[in-house]
């Protein structure tokens, strides 16, 4: 057990005892009390000095802790509580306190898809409710990026359950690229979450690669309860290490991608780093910079690049640059035209 926990414990037990104000407590009392109660949560003997329950008493009357308690010494050798309602379970909340547990609760809230924030749903509403009754109701200034709208989103307790209770869904999907739905047994090892859309991964058989499907493609959900359930090492962590995204292309080893930002972007580049691989090569006197990360090549990788349009170049390698490249005078060409196309006029 921690120091933290054990200082913890002597705490509760020293304010439990001077609660009792129909017995007197020495400093020896006070010893016996703690060691029992410590000894009751670790199974075994763990003596404590009396410069500990000192030192305790000391750090409980002062504001270091926020008890102030108002522990007083009668007779030379009796302790109790001078205020004998006091305990330190009855502290108010500071407004620094309060102002912390209204952002808590606020963020806590926006995940409400899974159950497992439904189980403490009644905690929060009681912590609002004491939050409310000692300040005047303000609203949060923390919001999580959330697309209520987003497809899929009533699927993720369902999902969540199954890969807690290692079942094996049934799904039916139907991705983008494919005209019709397919129906497949699938292995549910993590949910991810990746530019506010939510993905499965999984395997479909032991002998396929691993899979991400996107929440907002499932058409239904099922049970097999009669499959077994494939166990499998998987750690997120090393699989994703990689990656920009949730797209690991099998087979595909991490590249180093050298890029050039302009001076308006590199302050962003640099204090939200692309990847965590990404490292800086030059500072140019224009405030441009070369970096490179170390990844391997992916659909969300490309998008991200895309994104910063004219503020970004890729430098090598060069068929992902040619390729981007082919992307960009894509899109111009789109703009060609003095008149925008009405598309299926």
């Amino acid at each position: 057990m921690s120091q933290n926990k054990n200082a913890l414990i002597r705490y509760k037990t020293i304010d439990k005892c001077l609660q009792n104000k129909y017995r007197q407590w020495t400093l020896e009392d006070l010893i016996e009390e703690c060691s029992e109660a410590l000894f009751e949560y670790e199974g075994r003997q763990n003596p404590i000095s009396k410069r500990t329950i000192q030192m305790d008493i000391q750090l409980m009357r002062s504001e270091k802790l926020g008890y102030n308690a108002p522990i007083v010494v009668y007779d030379k050798k009796y302790y109790k509580y001078e205020d004998e309602d006091f305990s330190i379970t009855d502290i108010p909340l500071t407004e620094t306190d309060m102002n912390v547990l209204t952002e808590t609760v606020s963020m806590l809230k926006q995940f409400k898809d899974f159950s497992l924030f439904n189980d403490v749903s009644d905690i929060l509403q009681r912590l609002e409710d004491k939050i409310y009754s000692e300040k005047s109701n303000t609203n949060p200034v923390i919001y999580l990026d959330k697309n209520e709208k987003l497809k899929g989103l009533h699927y993720l307790d369902e999902i969540y359950q199954a890969i807690i209770k290692k079942m094996v869904l049934v799904i039916t999907y139907k991705s983008f690229k494919s005209r019709d739905e397919s129906k497949f047994h699938f292995h549910p090892f993590i949910l991810k979450e990746f530019n506010n859309r939510w993905f499965l991964i999984g395997k479909k058989k032991a002998s396929q690669p691993i899979t991400n499907l996107a929440l907002d493609r499932i058409i239904s959900i099922d049970y097999d309860f009669n499959h077994p359930y494939l166990e499998e090492d998987f750690d997120a962590d090393s699989y994703y290490k990689d990656v920009i995204g949730v797209t690991v292309n099998s087979g595909l080893k991490a590249r180093r991608i050298e890029l050039w930002v302009d001076a308006s972007n590199a302050p962003y580049v640099l204090t939200k780093p692309l990847h965590t691989s990404q490292r800086l090569i030059k500072e140019n006197e224009d405030g441009s910079v070369i970096i490179h990360i170390y990844v391997i090549p992916n659909y969300e990788m490309e998008r991200l690049l895309l994104g910063f349009g004219s503020c970004l170049e890729i430098l090598r390698p060069e068929g992902l640059r040619n390729r981007m490249k082919k992307t960009l005078l894509d899109a111009i060409s789109r703009y060609d035209s003095d008149e925008p196309i009405e598309k299926n006029a």
